[in-house]
């Protein structure tokens, strides 16, 4: 199984991603924000397809060597399609997850992590776009769920959480 977890910065992906994890049997957490890393000089919107197409040649490793394949990241509507065609004939139930607290919420700066303005920026871009309501998936407003509250929902959707 493959599960993204989609949404803007800051709206708890990969906090998510990684409870999910502790709960799914042979969890394998794909972090496509991490591959900007190797080339973390070139601008993002540039590093953005790179980034997917290294992302879905990961996924496809991990799913064929039978690990269910978690990944964070936020996906507009063209990218989700990019993914899913380069994903094709694996044979696999792929779930989207569009994690969707308020905008306000979403840019409040905490301890563990403080926001810039570019990515108060980039968070209002997401939603000016649409990729927090996307046309794709299960859309979860997170804003007043504990992160584990949202993992148990994912969890329940895919058939593996429960549903008492």
């Amino acid at each position: 199984m493959i599960i993204f977890v989609n949404g803007t910065l800051n709206a708890g992906k990969s906090t998510v991603s990684r409870l999910l994890a502790q709960r799914i049997p042979r969890p394998a957490v794909v972090e496509v924000d991490s591959l900007h890393a190797f080339i973390e000089w070139v601008d993002i919107d540039e590093a953005v397809p790179l980034n997917l197409k290294n992302a879905a040649a990961i996924i496809r490793n991990f799913a064929t060597e039978g690990f269910n394949v978690i990944v964070p990241c936020p996906l507009s509507a063209a990218d989700h399609a990019f993914l899913l065609a380069q994903l094709e004939g694996l044979g696999l139930k792929i779930y989207v997850f569009t994690l969707r607290p308020t905008l306000e919420k979403t840019q409040t700066s905490t301890a563990q992590r403080l926001l810039s303005d570019w990515k108060k920026r980039r968070m209002e871009h997401h939603h000016a776009i649409g990729l927090t309501d996307p046309a794709f998936g299960v859309v979860i407003d997170n804003t007043n769920q504990t992160p584990d509250q949202t993992a148990a929902a994912i969890l329940i959707a895919v058939g593996h959480g429960d549903k008492s």
